[in-house]
């Protein structure tokens, strides 16, 4: 049971300490923004950033088609 537990608190401790989502390599955000959520579709990226803003990439080359900023 002590070993349950202590499993268990690590992997709250290193789930709640991690930086935002993992995101691909080729997409870079604008400076200063960080992600909060990340999701695709089948030709796109959309990353929430922690400015309330939803920056829409495009999946094959990873270029920046949209953003929409969140009120």
């Amino acid at each position: 049971m002590l070993i349950g537990v202590v499993v268990v608190v690590g992997l709250l401790v290193t789930r709640l300490s991690s930086k935002g989502p993992d995101l691909p390599e080729m997409i870079t955000l604008p400076d200063g923004s960080e992600a909060t959520a990340f999701t695709q579709g089948d030709t796109w990226y959309a990353i929430v950033t922690s400015g309330n803003e939803v920056l829409i990439y495009n999946r094959t080359d990873g270029t920046l088609k949209q953003t929409i900023t969140l009120e």
